[in-house]
């Protein structure tokens, strides 16, 4: 399996996140009422699973790699658009977490944002993921060798077990971090 592989492979997984996220947003458009549970568990999926896990890959060890080849300049532009576009999706996700806060502590107002939040999201992914998949994973395999695409995949499983870990850490320090404060 070429590293590209587990990519893709989480690229639809993310696909049918959004597809949720659309129901959401559908939903919210008709009743005017954000799911904080909703907005909870995709904030959580899109920080976690696709920045965090997917984007982490492409950026701390595909990219990387990339950087030391000779690539080509429409390579090196969209790499470099890709990267962009994490951070916009990375910020987009703070400002649906921060609006959802706000619409539970009573800002009707939030629901707009919320919304907004959703729909730059929902229309964000696709395109990303085309552009990945279709115009940029696969060309890229060529600037590597077998022997290079082996080591790139062995380190995604690596990553990817590191991961879950971390998380789960971080969890946990979160909640010690909680039991200690004063009304706990």
């Amino acid at each position: 399996m070429m590293p590209i592989g587990p990519l893709m492979i989480e690229h639809r997984l993310i696909e049918r996140t959004v597809r949720l996220m659309k129901e959401d947003l559908h939903r919210i458009s008709e009743t005017s009422e954000v799911d904080p549970a909703f907005i909870d568990v995709a904030v959580d999926f899109v920080k976690t699973y696709a920045d965090k896990c997917h984007h982490g890959k492409e950026e701390d060890i595909l990219f990387r790699d990339l950087a030391n080849k000779q690539l080509s300049p429409e390579h090196k532009k969209v790499m470099s658009e890709l990267m962009e576009e994490h951070i916009y999706a990375r910020k987009t996700t703070r400002r649906l977490a921060g609006a959802k806060e706000r619409y539970e502590q009573g800002d009707k107002d939030a629901v707009e944002e919320v919304m907004a939040c959703l729909k730059e999201l929902t229309e964000f992914y696709p395109a990303h993921i085309e552009k990945e998949d279709r115009h940029f994973f696969i060309p890229c395999m060529e600037y590597f060798s077998k022997q290079e695409q082996a080591d790139m995949l062995a380190e995604f499983w690596e990553f990817d077990r590191k991961l879950v870990h971390e998380r789960y850490r971080l969890v946990v320090e979160q909640l010690e971090e909680r039991s200690k404060a004063p009304n706990a």
